[in-house]
């Protein structure tokens, strides 16, 4: 209830705010009828879930999530409208009237930003070139190639479809391996599990390699666990397998969540336990894990690289500046002491089907010999 009292109040702060300045007499009523609909749809996304029938709960959540994305850009456009009005009162000198073209342009970018954002978001997600250097890497795995997959949230928006052409985009790569670093799910293996069924057909040298990110422990772990292994996936619960070539070895890791102990208290995410009994000649050191603060612990157990999603690159302005205040990084490739960590914004999308500065990416990262980047 506090949640719904915030949101009305917020509803009403934009209504009082832009409203009374938009030009003509039909345009206020359009406006109000606007977040009236608003304020009914997003809490409508939650309660709708509960529906009995699939489809009729995933309708709900579309018209709520849609709802949501748009508030959302209109209550950042009406803190930036008050901050224009406040500068141009306080200039020195007289400006023309900016009430009312600045009430109107609030709803109008509102618009035209989901609209582009909602075009960003379900397309399929672009390919993503990355080369990170790797001293002392053996010539054998020189060029060495991972495709990351991550936070593709297949749910109440993110079907069957979506999925397979971000299968058919990984597979035209012909990577050595297929990495999915977490938060694959949002929902449970039966609403779900003929949406994920693409995955099976994911083809590399070496095999697709998962990590559990923090909404698959929302969504029933175990479940989905047992349910990506039935589909060739190798889930990695801090462990790690070596994968052989040309006679080097490389250690392809992974962790749980790093929030996984408090849903699942046996399974708290162990960077150390994960390269226990690796061999010591590796000539990579890769650890799959689907938060970047997890770098610390990767670094201190001697990792050579850590690839991480969970942040979706802040998915749309102004959340991206808020990153910082829970994860070290927010997107690209950063050095963190000897370990290199690879962020990415995300394949999919949470929420509000919006991208906005913040695309997605299938990452296709080539790792090579440092004296010959």
């Amino acid at each position: 209830m506090p949640a719904l009292w915030l949101l009305a109040l917020l509803h009403l702060y934009i209504g009082w705010r832009i409203a009374p300045s938009l030009p003509g007499a039909v345009a206020p009523g359009v406006f109000a009828a606007w977040l009236a609909a608003s304020l009914l749809l997003i809490p409508a996304a939650v309660f709708g879930r509960r529906a009995r029938q699939r489809a009729s709960a995933d309708r709900w959540t579309w018209a709520g999530m849609l709802a949501l994305g748009a508030f959302s850009m209109l209550l950042v456009l009406t803190l930036v409208r008050e901050v224009v009005l406040l500068v141009a009162w306080l200039l020195p000198w007289t400006l023309p009237p900016l009430a009312a073209p600045t009430a109107a342009a609030v709803p109008l970018l509102a618009l035209a930003a989901c609209v582009l954002g909602f075009a960003a978001a379900r397309r399929t997600a672009r390919v993503r070139e990355v080369e990170v250097p790797i001293a002392g890497l053996p010539a054998a795995l020189h060029g060495f190639t991972v495709v990351q997959i991550t936070d593709v949230h297949v749910g109440p928006t993110v079907k069957r479809a979506y999925v397979q052409a971000i299968v058919d985009a990984a597979n035209r790569l012909q990577a050595d391996a297929v990495a999915i670093t977490g938060d694959l799910v949002d929902g449970r293996v039966a609403d779900l599990h003929g949406d994920v069924a693409p995955l099976a057909g994911l083809r590399s040298r070496h095999g697709t390699f998962f990590v559990t990110g923090n909404h698959e422990y929302y969504s029933g772990a175990a479940e989905w666990i047992a349910q990506l292994r039935s589909l060739g996936l190798q889930v990695l619960v801090n462990e790690h397998v070596v994968l052989r070539q040309g006679g080097a070895a490389l250690v392809m890791a992974g962790v749980a969540d790093y929030n996984a102990a408090q849903v699942q208290p046996g399974q708290r995410s162990d960077p150390l336990a994960a390269l226990a009994g690796a061999p010591a000649d590796a000539g990579l050191r890769l650890l799959l894990a689907h938060q970047p603060r997890s770098a610390p612990a990767a670094a201190a157990a001697g990792f050579d690289v850590q690839l991480s999603g969970h942040t979706h690159g802040g998915q749309f302005w102004p959340w991206n500046l808020f990153v910082p205040l829970q994860q070290p990084y927010t997107a690209g490739l950063h050095r963190h002491g000897q370990l290199w960590v690879y962020t990415s914004r995300g394949t999919g999308y949470w929420g509000p089907p919006l991208r906005l500065g913040a695309p997605s990416e299938i990452t296709r990262l080539r790792f090579v010999s440092e004296a010959g980047c």
